[in-house]
């Protein structure tokens, strides 16, 4: 098997299946069944439970924002602000006025807009929260990686779900765009999860998605630069 073939659809079991549902990235039909698991096979709903753990600090970094207090006063005023107008004479009661439910619709469309458009006119507010992942699995192989890419922090968390590198013998991550040659992200360290800083010239080819693979190289790594071992997992980075 080779790094440019091995891209097709990410293989796993439970413990897999589980992460990706913690993840959400699972399709709707499949993570309905998980649900259905989770509720009536107690060893499932433990690998959950598990992998809940193991993710929730992944979200430590994004610390949770409420919008400015000038987006109320906004609201308020598009929706409630009065006008002086000059007296008219007695008409239908405003609650049965068309003109009004019109008006009061396009108000709350236009406050709408204005709370969806303040995060982006105050940059200083923003926080990147483009995350992908990939569940990293091969044919033939018991080692499997869940891979998150973390474009605000540019780096890939790695888990160690299961499969051990043979002595003397080290994981060395390869990123595939298209049908270029892999690029190495660097020998992956031992331990049930691995931090790997990415390279400016990698950044924006993860971001548009790619395909992450790991190989088993000599202790150090890859000594020619290109994958030398066998390919051991692989998968596609996608959108959370």
């Amino acid at each position: 098997m080779t790094l440019a073939e091995d891209n097709g659809p990410e293989r796993g079991g439970d413990d897999m299946f589980a992460a990706e549902y913690v993840l959400g990235v699972l399709p709707a039909d499949e993570r309905q069944i998980a649900s259905r698991r989770i509720d009536s096979e107690t060893d499932f709903a433990r690998l959950v439970d598990g992998w809940e753990v193991r993710l929730s600090p992944l979200a430590d970094a994004y610390p949770e924002i409420e919008p400015p207090a000038s987006v109320k006063a906004a609201v308020d005023r598009r929706l409630f602000a009065s006008t002086p107008a000059a007296p008219a004479e007695p008409r239908a009661g405003l609650w049965s006025s068309l003109a009004f439910w019109r008006g009061l619709a396009v108000a709350a469309v236009a406050a709408l807009a204005l709370y969806i458009a303040v995060p982006y006119v105050n940059p200083v507010a923003v926080q990147p929260q483009t995350r992908l992942v990939a569940s990293l699995a091969a044919d033939g192989s018991d080692v499997k990686y869940l891979a998150v890419y973390d474009a605000a922090h540019h780096e890939v968390s790695l888990s160690h779900v299961s499969g051990e590198r043979a002595s003397g013998k080290d994981f060395e991550l390869w990123m595939i765009e298209g049908k270029n040659a892999p690029v190495s992200m660097g020998v992956i360290p031992s331990g049930a999860t691995a931090h790997i800083v990415v390279s400016p010239s990698a950044q924006q080819k993860l971001a548009q998605g790619a395909v992450l693979a790991v190989s088993l190289e000599p202790s150090g790594g890859s000594p020619t630069g290109q994958p030398t071992g066998p390919v051991v997992a692989a998968g596609n980075l996608k959108s959370i």
